[in-house]
């Protein structure tokens, strides 16, 4: 005889959430079923590496050779030498606000540039508005360099009144024939020895002075160049003079 509470309990409904449930897992089922069937299939054509083509060379340009600058001639440095010891993170320190011997050759100076109001003898000021640049040269390692690659020199004279006396006195000198080494003038504001020759394009000289990249000894403004570098002069030595005497504007050297 069929227990009464038995069949109560297999007729019973399975509820809605069993079932989809259910339904779920066999749908999940199925499908890593047939993920399995693909992964164990035809694995393809097995690898096979690429041979590079015979036969072929690259070309590739030569190396160029870089000529190496000497950075020293003799005790002194050269134009290069001490720009590239400015600019370099490992040598800077070595060059930058120290007393240094530059040897190199004047390629330019700025007194023609002079203008007519600064032209004139010392204890005399210039007109109120006179722009008159600081006197200047540039020394490179070739009589033909350019500018920029040249360190400007300055502090050899204060104004253009300074080397108006200067041009004077040593054309006197000159004209006497003296035997007896003459003294160089010295600069009234600044206190240093003006340049006897005075300095002129084509000579080769070594200056001695305070390295750096700015120039500071100027009442007003300051002239800097954080690439080759400015040299403060305090004295002068020529190894061969200029081609042509130096002169200012309207003057006989």
């Amino acid at each position: 005889m069929l227990n009464p509470r038995a069949m109560s309990h297999s007729t019973r409904s399975v509820s809605p959430w069993r079932a989809s449930a259910l339904s779920r897992a066999l749908f999940l089922a199925s499908g890593l079923t047939v993920v399995g069937a693909w992964g164990c299939g035809d694995a393809g054509e097995p690898y096979q590496p690429r041979v590079p083509p015979a036969g072929v060379k690259a070309t590739l340009p030569s190396v160029p050779s870089v000529e190496k600058q000497p950075v020293k001639e003799g005790e002194a440095f050269t134009v290069w030498g001490a720009s590239y010891y400015l600019r370099s993170r490992v040598h800077h320190d070595e060059v930058a606000g120290r007393d240094l011997k530059i040897t190199g050759y004047i390629t330019a100076t700025n007194l023609a540039e002079a203008p007519k109001c600064a032209i004139h003898k010392t204890g005399k000021e210039d007109p109120a508005d006179c722009q008159a640049p600081i006197p200047t040269f540039w020394l490179a390692d070739t009589k033909d360099a350019a500018p920029k690659d040249s360190i400007k020199v300055l502090g050899w004279a204060s104004n253009f009144a300074q080397l108006f006396d200067a041009v004077n006195d040593y054309r006197k000198r000159r004209v006497s024939k003296s035997k007896k080494e003459p003294e160089p003038l010295m600069d009234a504001f600044w206190g240093v020895k003006l340049p006897y020759p005075l300095p002129g394009p084509g000579a080769k000289v070594t200056v001695t002075g305070n390295y750096s990249t700015a120039f500071t000894r100027a009442t007003s403004g300051t002239e800097s160049d954080p690439i080759m570098g400015v040299l403060t002069y305090d004295e002068i030595t020529y190894q061969e003079e200029p081609t042509a005497l130096a002169t200012l504007p309207g003057m006989r050297p």
